[in-house]
């Protein structure tokens, strides 16, 4: 009887996740939030990520003003300082997810550790929080390319992470995340329909609307980033190109295919700049 019961045990251990050892811990720099369908339903876990990059701030140009805010916020919450949830937006390929990797590899000594989850998964922040809170290290919860559509599950989950939720405010816990969108949620011309006027002049802002920027508000500090102007691309460039070995005349020899490649891709960015620093790199 004792075997058979052994048997079925493990068998059903199969359909629920191995809770993370001491080792895990100690060793992995970042985890990422899953679920997993068991005969109890969608079960949320951690899962150690082992395989990061290893950019360092050096690696991000032209974005001087926003690497301050954002070392200086992160220096704050690793020392026990009281620090900020932050948002991060803007154009596209600018630096924003690359800015907080590059905090991991920075802060990590120190006890920071990164837990991505995906928009779809919010609605478990504060299951996942009460995990984090017994921990010692610091955790930065990552958000990466976050929006909404109306209605979605995790909008309110988040805002009651960020502000509203006497269980999910603990010290060892900060929210990063980044949007092309400053106030995460479409909004629409409709949406103006709820000014009133009044007699008196007073403009009374539409619940909607309030609704609408009440997200991206809860965010302690807005960090901005836009696209690179033309010489600040070609330093981008050439810091990539001497990153992959190339010598100062080959350097200056890209500059003119560097220019066109942006052209034809109709956009100026540090993305587009490491793309093509690869490609250039490769070719010779």
């Amino acid at each position: 009887m004792s075997e058979k019961l052994d048997q079925f045990i493990e068998r059903l251990e199969v359909f629920f996740p191995k809770p993370l050892t001491q080792e895990d811990w100690q060793n992995a720099k970042a985890f990422r939030w899953q679920r997993r369908q068991s005969l109890l339903g969608n079960l949320g876990f951690l899962k150690p990520i082992w395989h990061l990059s290893d950019i360092s701030f050096d690696d991000l140009q032209a974005i001087d003003r926003q690497k301050e805010q954002i070392v200086n916020n992160t220096q704050h919450f690793v020392a026990g300082k009281p620090a900020n949830n932050v948002l991060l937006t803007g154009a596209r390929g600018t630096g924003k997810s690359s800015l907080i990797k590059a905090c991991l590899n920075q802060f990590y000594a120190a006890g920071l550790r990164l837990v991505e989850v995906d928009k779809e998964h919010l609605s478990d922040l504060q299951d996942l929080t009460e995990i984090l809170a017994g921990r010692p290290e610091k955790f930065i919860v990552f958000c990466d390319d976050l929006s909404f559509e109306d209605g979605e599950a995790g909008y309110k989950a988040l805002k009651s992470a960020l502000d509203g939720s006497l269980s999910a405010q603990v010290e060892n816990v900060l929210i990063y995340a980044t949007s092309n969108r400053r106030h995460l949620l479409p909004e629409y011309m409709k949406d103006n329909e709820g000014y009133q006027h009044s007699s008196d002049g007073e403009i009374h802002p539409g619940e909607v609307v309030e609704e609408k920027i009440s997200l991206s508000e809860r965010f302690g500090l807005w960090v901005s980033f836009y696209p690179p102007k033309q010489d600040e691309y070609l330093e981008i460039v050439a810091h990539w190109l001497a990153h992959f070995g190339l010598d100062a005349d080959a350097v200056a020899k890209a500059k003119p295919e560097a220019l066109v490649w942006a052209l034809e891709r109709g956009s100026r960015s540090g993305r587009v700049a490491w793309q093509f620093a690869r490609h250039f790199a490769g070719a010779q």
